[in-house]
């Protein structure tokens, strides 16, 4: 049974650019880059399978893990991503789905990704 939680896009879109925060971070960050997309790509799955457990325990190792790279750039927005991760593990573990809607839409405006609307 798939649960239908607003967040499957924006990781999707958060997959896809993980190149361009390779680019930002550097050659150092590409291995903990990838264990996030592997961790994202592995909570799509587990979100498309309705183990939305295993969605969210993913999710959350993700976020620390670039909350983590953050660290080395900019201490602040790290601190930022930390709180907004932990905001979004709550409302998911809640089934809160506007508080999960709104701290998905605060880390798409932080990040500058974009939801694509469905026409």
């Amino acid at each position: 049974m798939v649960h239908d939680h607003p967040y499957p896009e924006a990781l999707e879109t958060l997959v896809s650019r993980l190149p361009e925060l390779a680019l930002i971070l550097g050659p150092a960050a590409r291995p903990r880059l990838e264990s996030v997309r592997l961790l994202l790509q592995e909570a799509i799955a587990a979100h498309a399978n309705g183990d939305v457990p295993r969605a969210m325990y993913g999710i959350g190792r993700a976020m620390d893990t670039l909350a983590q790279l953050a660290d080395s750039l900019d201490p602040h927005e790290a601190m930022m991503m930390r709180a907004l991760s932990a905001q979004f593990r709550q409302a998911l573990l809640h089934g809160d789905h506007n508080e999960v809607q709104r701290t998905s839409d605060l880390m798409r405006e932080q990040s500058g990704t974009m939801i694509k609307n469905k026409r």
